[in-house]
């Protein structure tokens, strides 16, 4: 029977009995058929999947033969390679020092690497399928105790593992799948504070390097160079690092078109990204950090999607290159939805130098809740394989969050007859035999044999290389042969000058590309690709232009840059006008006279490319601090003309203020805010810069010129021009002024405003000043440590105007004595308690005083500064526990019944002994997982619980129920009473630890949780 029933969500007609009624005919009529599918045995996972009518999926492996796969990758044999991650989520061997609500942990050591360091549980393996019938009859272990490893490749002789925070090569000459010797470590320096943003997904791009990503959450310093988020490559050869791309959120999979176009996944709920060299993505700058570049000023987003995104987050995804499911897959982009739990394909079509996408459908769908696909990949006979984690919960766990390991997935999408025929071993052919796969209709088969050629460096290749890359004419095919020469060391310069004039735009644009990356070029060289900047007609071409710019010489890279702008042609594209500016950026300094010459050009006057640019230039020269610099902006500035001189004003100030910015390391952004420890806010200073005299000369004149106009008024008072402070305060204090004029002097004046300025505006709170200036004059006042400043404070502190009260209040708190000021007067009840914010209350725990913390207890109960970043971790976990799924009202009662209502009632049912739940802010997630989470971080005082030591030693907790002469009543957690006999009391002690016990939850599934909450949100029902 197939029953789909009714989620009661509270708003039912009906008291508290016809709910009951209501969950009783539930389960008599549907029992358990309802529940959302999960969990399902492997004997039953073939008849649930289901793919695209012309193709046929099946379960490839599964427990007990792989448990907890995140990857999957045929090897130059065709076998089938995956790691099973089963030491997450944490790793082995090292001690927790701390973590933070992002799940960020820091050990206590770095490990060293295999196979010294902890051994690990983590295996990579090889699942193998003998007979050909798409089902794997055995795995072998290849390599064993691994401590959270997460990626995987072949070639030059061996296999490169990425395990944290180490690049590994494990050599096997003999090619028996038994590694030769311990690793060789690559590179170090990569993070391990979050097992869910580790670098991941090793990867040959077609240039010959080994590229990877790096999640969102943890620190790497790799070779001096420290960043989170972003594209790395490493070159196995020449043993360079560096960044290709930056930012882009927790990166998980990367993956090459037919073109060489570079794409990878992100959960920060995009489909992928489109990796440009040298760009700049977008990223969540409270949480992640700023990007590395200060002067970047801008960044690219996710792919334009044509068509919602389902599920998600996309994991693993890979352009499908096979040939075999041609139609329709052929060149899309397919990837996991971990949280969607199925498997999508994608079109990918120009739009412009980048791309757009658009949802073809769903390529996969196990039809289970338990399964949370982490990768994908396609091998020599054109099926797809699907690597699934395969758990019930999908959520970041903390540290010691509950994993159940003994599960895992592979699934095999292919045509319904297919036979599943070997793959030729391209590691046993000699070279001259390699060359026909590079053009193979399945470019599995391209890509390893271009990385063999690239370890055996065979120069009798090169004519035919060359002349697969100059005769072809598909761009695919000229590509295979361009790239299959570079990687085996033939490109050289007369060679590169042909593919410069090559008739297909794809092999113009990766010449360039190629030649960037040696970083010094030939002046012939050099001189083709301004010409190609001057005249090419290809965006592709254009684009890589702009890249390549920022790693050569600023005397190569500037006149290409020069001449992209001078066409004009791409001010409208998205991608183009940012590159050229990070080209323009790297050589800004050191081309400064140049390009000030080129700027103030009046035959590129009003020039729309240049235009833009200017601005970021003048911003540029301005944070840079020094006289050549000043004098750059200052000349930019004077060639523009008048109707742009107050947005390059604009863009100086900008610049000025961005001279004492440092790269924002990662942070909290936004998350559990409200519960989070505050920190200590005192007055900050004033942020005047300062500058050289020609600049300030300049300044002068210009306020002068028009003393009112925002812009001038601003850079005076930001620079300290004599008189500026003191007319901005004379305009304040002004009573002839509108009130409007008055706080916009102000607001002008407050970043800037000093000890004086302060002081001198105190009378402006001490008056009956309009609420607006009173708004903008209090963070100025702040700064005054005047005895003064209390008594209007105190008086504000009872103003009519809610938004004066809290920062008035804001200011009061946040000094110690001011702070008591205010306190004992709600003690005296001159103020309403109620009034004050949880958060304002919070922030007075920052001074560490035993005074203001006794009346903060007083008057409201027990506040911690906030919830630790240890519990806040674990409110993160649960939370994405929550949004992993649907609960269910009926079982969420029961489980209310059984964990909660002995304290608590809600509707009517349940305890008295903790605050009723009815009328609280329920709705609120945040506040329930804090709750129950960190039940002591806030404790009303009619719930502060009581210690009693008894004369007999014992000791006695819970809440004072009543007390008479005789005795005191305690009641506990479970609702007990006892009472105490006084002549036994030995002392009483108010307690700051709640009665309600931490880890509450601990024990209950994701499913459960999500039940709970699902009665504990829900609306009451109507009398």
């Amino acid at each position: 029977m197939n029953c789909v029933a009714p989620q009661w969500d509270g708003s039912a007609p009906g008291c508290g009995l016809r709910r009951i009624i209501f969950l009783a005919i539930l389960t008599a009529s549907c029992g358990e058929s309802w529940v959302s599918a999960q969990g399902f045995a492997p004997s039953e996972v073939n008849r649930r999947l289901a793919t695209l009518p012309n193709l046929r999926a099946t379960l490839f492996a599964s427990e007990p033969l792989v448990r907890q796969p995140i990857l999957v990758k045929c090897d130059p044999r065709g076998r089938l390679w995956t790691i099973q991650y089963l030491q997450y989520p944490s790793p082995a061997g090292l001690q927790r020092v701390k973590t933070d609500r992002w799940s960020r942990t820091v050990y206590d050591r770095v490990p060293e690497p295999p196979p010294r360091g902890p051994r690990g549980a983590d295996v990579i393996s090889i699942v193998e399928d003998h007979d050909g019938d798409g089902v794997a009859e055995s795995v072998r272990h290849i390599i064993e105790g691994l401590n959270l490893a997460t990626g995987l490749e072949f070639g030059h002789g061996g296999l490169f593992v990425m395990q944290a925070p180490y690049l590994l090569f494990y050599p096997d000459a003999n090619r028996d799948d038994v590694p030769d010797r311990d690793p060789d470590v690559l590179l170090t320096g990569f993070g391990i504070e979050d097992a869910q943003s580790m670098p991941n997904h090793l990867t040959w791009g077609p240039d010959g390097w080994l590229y990877g990503v790096t999640g969102s959450t943890s620190t790497n310093v790799v070779r001096e160079r420290e960043f989170q988020q972003a594209v790395w490559r490493y070159h196995p050869r020449t043993r360079e690092f560096e960044l290709f791309c930056e930012g882009g959120s927790n990166l998980f999979g990367l993956t090459f078109d037919a073109l060489g176009q570079l794409f990878f996944s992100s959960n920060g709920g995009q489909v992928c990204y489109h990796g440009v060299q040298g760009a700049y993505y977008e990223k969540s700058f409270g949480k992640h950090g700023s990007l590395h570049n200060l002067y970047a000023y801008g960044w690219f987003t996710e792919i334009k999607k044509l068509t919602p995104q389902l599920g998600g987050p996309t994991t693993g995804g890979t352009i499908y290159l096979g040939k075999s499911l041609d139609d329709p897959l052929r060149r899309t982009f397919v990837a996991g939805d971990f949280l969607g739990h199925t498997v999508s394909w994608w079109k990918i079509q120009p739009r412009g130098s980048t791309f757009e996408i658009a949802r073809g459908g769903t390529l996969l769908n196990p039809h289970d809740s338990w399964s949370g696909p982490t990768d994908v990949c396609y091998g020599p006979d054109g099926s797809i394989y699907v690597s699934d984690f395969y758990d019930q919960r999908t959520a970041h766990p903390d540290p010691d969050a509950q994993w159940d390991r003994s599960n895992g997935r592979i699934y095999r999408i292919t045509l319904p007859n297919s036979d599943g025929a070997a793959a030729v071993d391209l590691e046993a052919l000699p070279n001259q035999e390699l060359l026909p796969f590079l053009t193979h209709e399945n470019h599995w088969y391209r890509q390893r044999a271009r990385v063999i050629l690239s370890e055996r460096q065979d120069a009798s290749l090169w004519p035919r290389l060359r002349d697969m890359a100059l005769r072809s004419e598909a761009p695919e095919d000229a590509l295979s042969g361009l790239w299959a020469l570079a990687v085996s060391g033939g490109l050289d310069d007369a060679t590169a000058r042909v593919m410069l004039d090559h008739p297909l735009a794809d092999v113009r644009a990766w010449t360039v590309r190629l030649l960037g990356d040696r970083c010094t070029l030939s002046a012939e060289v050099s001189e083709r690709c301004r010409q190609l900047a001057e005249s090419d007609p290809a965006l592709v071409v254009r684009s890589q232009l702009a890249s390549s710019a920022q790693r050569v010489s600023g005397a190569m890279a500037v006149p290409w840059l020069l001449a992209l702008l001078d066409r004009g042609l791409d001010g409208e594209d998205p991608y183009i006008p940012w590159l050229i500016w990070w080209g323009l950026e790297r050589h800004a300094l050191s081309s400064r006279d140049l390009l000030v010459a080129t700027w103030n050009d009046p035959r590129r006057a009003g020039a729309a490319m240049f235009v833009a640019q200017r601005d970021r230039l003048v911003r540029r020269y301005a944070a840079a601090d020094s006289i050549e610099a000043e004098t750059a902006a200052l000349d930019l500035i004077r060639g523009a003309t008048a109707d742009e001189q107050s947005r390059l004003l604009a863009a100086l100030s900008q610049g000025l203020s961005e001279r004492t910015v440092q790269v924002q390391r990662p942070g909290q952004g936004a998350l559990f805010s409200s519960q989070a420890a505050v920190s200590d806010a005192a007055p900050s200073a004033a942020n005047r810069v300062t500058i050289r005299a020609q600049l300030q000369e300049f300044l002068q004149q210009e306020w002068a010129r028009q003393p009112t106009e925002t812009i001038r008024f601003q850079l005076a008072l930001q620079t300290g021009l004599p008189g500026a402070a003191e007319q901005a305060i004379r305009m304040a204090r002004d009573p002839a002024l509108a009130a409007e004029q008055r706080s916009a002097a102000l607001q002008l004046l407050q970043p800037f405003a000093d000890q004086e300025a302060s002081e001198a505006l105190l009378p402006l709170i001490v008056d009956e000043q309009p609420e607006a200036l009173l708004l903008a004059a209090l963070p100025i006042v702040a700064r005054t440590k005047s005895p003064g400043l209390v008594k209007p404070l105190l008086n504000l502190a009872d103003n009519s105007s809610a938004a004066i009260r809290r920062h008035a209040r804001e200011v009061l708190f946040s000094r110690p004595r001011t702070a008591k000021a205010y306190l004992e007067r709600v003690a005296a009840r001159s103020y309403v308690p109620d009034d004050v914010a949880l958060s304002e209350l919070r922030g007075l725990a920052v001074h560490g005083d035993g005074e203001i913390n006794r009346l903060v207890r007083q008057l409201w109960g027990n506040l911690t500064a906030g919830t630790p970043e240890e519990k806040l971790a674990e409110m993160r976990r649960l939370n994405n526990d929550l949004r992993a799924g649907v609960g269910n009202v009926m079982r969420g009662h029961s489980l209310f019944k059984q964990h909660c209502a002995v304290c608590h009632r809600l509707f009517g049912d349940g305890g008295a002994i903790g605050p009723d739940l009815t009328n609280t802010s329920r709705a609120d997630r945040e506040f329930l997982l804090a709750s129950l989470v960190d039940p002591s971080a806030v404790i009303k005082r009619q719930y502060l619980t009581s210690t009693i030591a008894t004369t007999n030693g014992q000791t006695w907790n819970g809440l004072i129920a009543a007390e008479d002469a005789g005795s005191v009543t305690l009641i506990d957690s479970r609702g007990e009473r006892r009472a105490i006999p006084r002549a036994d009391i030995e002392e009483i002690v108010e307690s700051s630890v709640s009665l309600m016990p931490e880890k509450l939850i601990e024990k209950l599934s994701p499913q459960q949780l999500r039940d709970l909450f699902a009665y504990l949100q829900s609306t009451p029902p109507s009398p």
